[in-house]
Formats: C-alpha cells, structure tokens, sequence
C-alpha cells in the first residue's frame, strides 16, 4: 500500500483539517498550563463474550477469563488516588446472559470497574430502537449496573457497534435511525464514547474533543456539527461526546507515519511513544487544559485481545501510564470509569480546580452495584 493511500484508508481527507486545528490550539493552552497536570485514563471496552459468533460456552469461558484474570493484573497498579485500574465494560445489550451480567456486578463491587451500554443493530425504526434499548437497560440494570437519576431513572453511556452512530454510513446500514442521538438522550443516555473511528465512513470530521452536538440533534450524522466543551458551559439538555486521541506521528519501518486511532489490541499494543503521544495531544475540556482525558477502547473478550490485556500487554500498558504520567509533581495518573470521565469533564465545565479525583461523582451517582 501506498503512504497516499493509507492516509486515503485512514480518512484523513475527513478529519485532517480539524486535526491541525487542534495541534494549534493545543500549542497555544500549552503555554498557560502551569503546575501538576492530571491524565484522566479510561479504557473503554466494546466486552462482547459472543463476538465472531462463538458459542455460549465459549462466551463462558472468556468471561471467566476476565473474572479471574482482571483481579489479577489490576491489584498489581494504583494511580495518584490509591485507586486500582478501572475498566468500562460496554456490554451488548443482544448478548446479554444474567450470568455474565452477575459475574461483571462481582467485578463491580469490587472496585474494578462499571458497566455500560454497547449495540449492534440494523435497520432499525426510531420505535423499534427505542423498544430494544428500553429492554437492554432494563435487563442490565436489574443486575444493579448504570447510575441512576434523581428520580431514580437509568442513566448510561453508549458505544454504538459498528461505529454507526446516528445512520452514520452512506447505504444506511448497522443503523437506520437518524435521530438515534436525540433518542437515546431521551432513553437516559449522558454521553457517547463510540469515536474516533478512522477507517470508517462513519468517522466525524471532529477529533480529540469532549464535544456537544450543537446541530438538529434529529439529523443524520448530527455530531458533525459540534462545539467543544468549556468552562462556563455545561448542558444538560443533550449527550456529550468524549473522543479518544487521533494523531499521526513518526514510526520506523514501512510508512514513514502512523495514525493512532485510540485502539488498543493485542497486535497494536502499547508503547512508549504511543503512550507520550496520548498526554501530547492534551483532550481537554477548553479552559482547564490541566485535566487531560485520554480514552482508549478495545474488544477484549475474544481470547486472543482477553491474554494480551490480562497479561503482558495489560501489564506493559499500567507501567508505561505510571512511568510517564504519575510522579507526582509534573503529572499525576488517574484511572477513571466513563461515568467518572463524565462527571470529572462535567466538574470542569462548572469552573472546579485541583484534583479531578474528586470529582468522580460530581453529577451522576455510582451505579447501585457499587454503591
């Protein structure tokens, strides 16, 4: 493949220009950011036990893997709060099994992290989505995951499969409802982790930003039309985006550059000069550039992904973030749920300082489960 072409692949021709934006304005907070800076690290994982089709006792098999393989390798971390390594279990709302949701509630209680909503579908009408994610929640929910709203309503973040967030693909498939964004805000959804996305159609032209849709929120593709999150300035009328780095930078070997597109895989581990780069590119929310949210994702039931991140690659991943992001004086390292990114970029929009830890339950509750 062609460098011209890999950039083609990567869909820098979508994102490109808002990239350079961002460098640009990363520079110039860069300038005014004195004192310790916080990295916020929450790692998103698309958890499907079926995924590639596999049978239900395989599904048990992986989940087990990660009952005991997680305990194991997050007791050996903690970041600047003393808290352990906390993962996001986006779990899909079609292979729900109460079994696996019990064992995940076991994981909960146990301070290794939350739950949350992933989906696959295809399509769909705005009433028949509507209907599966009112089971989907229900049915999680009864486990005692999602946090819960003053009058005791489910509130959950979102990861759509297949990237396809809001109709996002031109031929309309793993979709079909446009206004899908303003209906899952209506069905308690806070916020959406689905991007970036690079290799795909439905990549936005946005990148590295804690953003709000600020377009018709019923509209295809409605993210595209965006503004970032900053202090003074925090809605509560619709779902905040939380994007995961995108960057290019230089590599040895084959194309002179590589895009990092926030994936985290047994095949594309963690390095060091992954790692830096992810503090570099500082997502933050604007007016707080000491707060740096850095959101990775994987699919880390399949057996392969569940051995890289329960073993070495888990373990290279915990070291590389305290080496450069936890010695207490330049930087200080906090693991965090996506609730708790919610709440911390929330915390920030409303003017707080200091320590973002805490604010882990500024605005949303923990889930029962936790509790």
């Amino acid at each position: 493949m062609s460098f011209y072409s890999y950039l083609k692949q990567k869909q820098i021709q979508r994102w490109g220009i808002d990239y350079a934006r961002h460098l640009v304005s990363r520079a110039r907070e860069g300038r005014d950011t004195r004192g310790t800076r916080h990295l916020l690290f929450s790692f998103c994982d698309h958890w499907e036990p079926l995924f590639g089709g596999t049978s239900d006792e395989h599904g048990d098999a992986r989940v087990e893997a990660w009952a005991t393989g997680y305990p194991a390798l997050a007791d050996g971390f903690r970041d600047a709060d003393g808290v352990k390594p906390q993962h996001s279990f986006f779990f899909p709302g079609e292979h729900y099994r109460p079994r696996w949701l019990d064992t995940l509630a076991d994981l909960s209680r146990r301070g290794y992290g939350e739950v949350e909503l992933h989906m696959h579908h295809d399509g769909d009408t705005a009433t028949s989505l509507a209907s599966d994610v009112r089971r989907y929640i229900g049915e999680i929910a009864s486990h005692g995951h999602f946090s819960r709203g003053p009058q005791g309503q489910i509130r959950f973040a979102f990861i759509h499969g297949n990237w396809c967030l809001a109709n996002a693909r031109p031929d309309g498939r793993y979709c079909g409802v446009d206004n899908e964004v303003a209906l899952l805000f209506e069905l308690g959804c806070y916020a959406d982790f689905t991007f970036p996305a690079p290799e795909n159609d439905s990549q936005p032209r946005h990148v590295n930003q804690i953003m709000w849709p600020t377009g018709d929120l019923s509209a295809r593709r409605t993210y595209e039309t965006a503004e970032r999150a900053r202090v003074g300035e925090r809605r509560t009328d619709r779902m905040l985006f939380v994007q995961g780095p995108t960057s290019l930078f230089l590599k040895r070997g084959g194309m002179p550059l590589r895009i990092e597109s926030s994936a985290l895989t047994s095949h594309d581990p963690a390095t060091p000069t992954r790692v830096k780069g992810w503090g570099d590119l500082g997502i933050s929310v604007e007016g707080r550039p000491e707060w740096v949210f850095v959101k990775m994702h994987t699919h880390g039931a399949p057996d392969a992904e569940a051995k890289s991140l329960l073993g070495d690659g888990g373990r290279r991943l915990h070291e590389l973030l305290a080496e450069h992001y936890n010695d207490g004086r330049r930087w200080q390292l906090h693991y965090v749920t996506a609730r708790e990114t919610f709440n911390i970029a929330s915390a920030a929009m409303d003017g707080k300082t200091g320590n973002p830890g805490d604010y882990r339950d500024y605005v949303l509750p923990k889930p029962p489960v936790r509790q």
